[in-house]
């Protein structure tokens, strides 16, 4: 079996359109949701979100592009961009047959979607632009990293619902591992806040009206954002006969179901997701140091999740930190463990863990350190990232630091 590294990040969200300013945001414990700048905003009851301020498409693209590229495809280029960038890779020759993409996202191109109904239902148009399928499509955003890079390896979208973003990195990781390609660029992205993105989960009575804040009693829902984080994950002979960087090391992955309800989430599916994940790594809970949490903000999830960890972990539960970055850049839904990876990866190269802030009142139902509005100095070797989604379907990657 390969062993796998982490060898370039890039990202584009509410805190940063960067990787360096995502950690220096992290560090800071500063806040990314704010009013959203939408249009009929006035009309929803939820007006606040993690959204990509100060987004600038015709700067970044050309008209044409812009006509294939829904906003969750502008936000995946870019992060990719910088992933490549820095791992310092050309897909030439055999490494572009060797090497593929897998990306989640929950639901596409949403922005394409509420714009063409706009069009057809309340501006009484009869036709849309002949490109709206190929820019909405799930897949869209793979194939143009595909093309762009010239990866003509294994390449396709996962969705599954909040946990695609890791289960498309833990199949990235596995066909590595396995010898089906040397180099994936993989993560996962979401741009659903626009009127029908937002009206739509306005419905469920899941969304908070003030604040993401995980895991404190006085919780009120979760929060969305939008953005994208893009890895390249690559064979570790590979990248150590280049030269390469190594940021951290993939280790283990495990994905569940909890095959029991299309909303409320199984502590004991999230706890075989977390065993799984421990064993596939061949590390036992005591070497966990930090754990980045689902921790939507919502009573279930925070209280399952704890739940099963502790489940998990026994005694260890304790010492192990936890933490939700959701509380900083919002729920990304399909793209929120790619963006989430990236507090993991800081953990392991900087020592620097992210906090959950708004954090305000103990909930005796979460009783873990959950680092608590102040990002921690710590050295740790071992990393989990968690993602329980809707219909129960869990995803848990497992990280190192960079051998």
């Amino acid at each position: 079996m390969r062993r796998v590294v982490i060898t370039g990040a890039g990202t584009v969200n509410a805190l940063a359109q960067d990787v360096a300013g995502t950690y220096a945001a992290f560090a800071e414990g500063r806040c990314g949701i704010a009013e959203l700048d939408i249009r009929d905003r006035d009309r929803l009851s939820i007006q606040i979100g993690g959204q990509v301020k100060d987004w600038d498409a015709e700067a970044r693209f050309s008209r044409q592009q812009l006509t294939l590229y829904d906003r969750f495809t502008q936000f995946t280029l870019v992060a990719a961009e910088q992933a490549v960038a820095q791992a310092g890779l050309v897909f030439e020759g055999d490494l572009g047959d060797d090497s593929g993409v897998v990306l989640g996202t929950a639901a596409g191109g949403v922005n394409t979607w509420d714009e063409s109904y706009r069009a057809v239902y309340a501006e009484d148009k009869n036709r849309v632009h002949p490109f709206v399928v190929p820019k909405l499509m799930n897949s869209a955003a793979a194939s143009h990293v595909a093309m762009r890079f010239g990866l003509r390896g294994p390449s396709f979208s996962v969705s599954t619902a909040c946990a695609s973003s890791n289960h498309a990195m833990g199949l990235a990781f596995q066909a590595i591992r396995g010898g089906g390609a040397k180099v994936m660029l993989t993560g996962g992205s979401e741009a659903m806040l626009c009127f029908g993105g937002i009206k739509a989960w306005e419905g469920l009575r899941v969304m908070s009206q003030t604040a993401c804040r995980p895991f404190s009693a006085n919780r009120s829902g979760m929060v969305q954002g939008e953005g994208a984080g893009v890895f390249v994950f690559e064979d570790y002979d590979h990248a150590r006969a280049r030269g390469a960087e190594i940021l951290a090391e993939v280790i283990g992955f495990a994905m569940t179901s909890d095959a029991s309800d299309i909303v409320m989430p199984s502590q004991e599916g999230a706890a075989r997701a977390i065993r799984l994940a421990l064993r596939d790594a061949a590390v036992t809970p005591d070497a966990v140091g930090y754990i980045n949490a689902h921790g939507t903000g919502t009573a279930a999830n925070d209280k399952t999740e704890c739940a099963a960890i502790a489940q998990v972990f026994g005694a260890a539960a304790e010492a192990v930190m936890l933490s939700s970055t959701k509380s900083m850049h919002g729920h990304l839904i399909g793209g929120t463990g790619a963006v989430e990876l990236l507090a993991c990866v800081m953990a392991l190269q900087q020592g620097v863990i992210a906090p959950t802030i708004g954090y305000e009142a103990a909930d005796p139902d979460c009783p873990l350190d959950v680092v608590p509005n102040v990002a921690r100095q710590a050295q740790v070797d071992v990393v989990l990232s968690n993602a329980f989604a809707f219909g129960g379907l869990n995803a848990v990657l497992v990280l190192r630091r960079a051998p």
